[in-house]
């Protein structure tokens, strides 16, 4: 296969690091790759290669660059990136919502990926693994609304949010005070259900976006969400408790055979036995969890059901990956 020149911007970072892990795992066609940075990491090594500061002139001969930056840098990057003849598979969260943007499930909507105009958009990590837990629903009936809770893993929040958990599970061990910066307040031992800054209506940045990116995903533009997102004490891995009503019917036994068959889903689901996804087992692996698949009580149109995945993996690098090879 051709060899594709790729950067990877942002690589110093956690979801950065995988992207390269991802990468190397899934063989893809490499000829030269750059990994770039801030100026303070400039010059470190990193997997064998030298971290490079990411400027202006950084992207010359790149074709494919995955974004894991800021907002801010993947916006002013980019049209430097285009010019310089690249595609950007942009992980931030600066040009989801853009309309001349794919935002890219690829087990959803591959075809939209060749609709780019030089960038392409990684959705949020909570809503890449509720969109593959639910596609299977849509494809039986379409999805009229959803009700979610999402339970996020500290390192949603970066490396920071994983040092902050262990560092105040050693204190407290320890018989020390606990240090917060992280997150407003102590995570071990506690529930934060906050993710986001506040919007108008009262829900967060982080709650609307499953909504506003669920619709743009599924091509479902009348699709309503209301959801609550909490940061749990958890390394690793979002879990995330869904109702989903759809337009007919859909009986239990139906969409565990959907999900069951699914691409990027594994069914577990046997509450009898003590089988059911849990943030352990998906972490570090690409697929989402689907269990608890049941009759939603209060709407007789609705299933409600448990997903978890790996929000470092599939809710961020390895979707970014399946994105580039998409346009190999």
């Amino acid at each position: 296969m051709k060899p594709y020149n790729v950067a990877i911007l942002g690589a110093t970072g956690a979801v950065g690091r995988e992207m390269y892990k991802v990468l190397v795992e899934r063989k893809f066609p490499i000829g030269q790759l750059k990994l770039l940075a801030s100026a303070r990491s400039a010059g470190k090594a990193l997997n064998g290669h030298t971290v490079e500061e990411a400027t202006e002139d950084s992207f010359r001969g790149m074709d494919i660059v995955l974004g894991a930056a800021s907002n801010d840098l993947a916006r002013r990057m980019a049209p430097h990136i285009k010019a310089a003849g690249a595609v950007f598979v942009d992980n931030s969260s600066a040009f989801r919502l853009c309309n001349d943007v794919p935002l890219v499930v690829p087990e959803i909507n591959p075809e939209d990926a060749k609709k780019h105009n030089g960038v392409i958009a990684n959705p949020n990590c909570s809503t890449i693994i509720s969109m593959v837990a639910v596609n299977a629903l849509r494809e039986l009936s379409p999805i009229e609304a959803i009700t979610a809770s999402t339970y996020q893993a500290v390192s949603g929040a970066g490396a920071g949010g994983l040092a902050e958990l262990e560092a105040q599970a050693r204190a407290y061990a320890a018989g020390e005070p606990l240090n917060i910066e992280t997150f407003p307040y102590q995570i071990l031992f506690n529930l934060i259900p906050q993710i986001g800054s506040p919007c108008e209506n009262g829900y967060t940045t982080e709650e609307m976006k499953m909504q506003n990116e669920g619709r743009k995903i599924l091509h479902l533009p009348e699709m309503k969400v209301t959801c609550t997102c909490v940061r749990v004490p958890v390394l690793r891995s979002h879990s995330i408790s869904l109702s989903v009503r759809t337009k007919e019917k859909i009986s239990v036994e139906a969409a565990r055979a959907a999900i069951a068959k699914a691409r990027g889903c594994k069914l577990v689901d046997d509450l009898e036995n003590k089988q059911y996804p849990m943030p352990l087992d998906t972490s570090d692996q690409d697929l989402v969890y689907v269990g608890r698949i049941r009759d939603d009580l209060t709407d007789e149109r609705a299933l409600a059901l448990w997903c978890a995945g790996d929000q470092i993996r599939k809710g961020a690098a390895t979707n970014a990956v399946q994105i580039a090879e998409l346009l190999l």
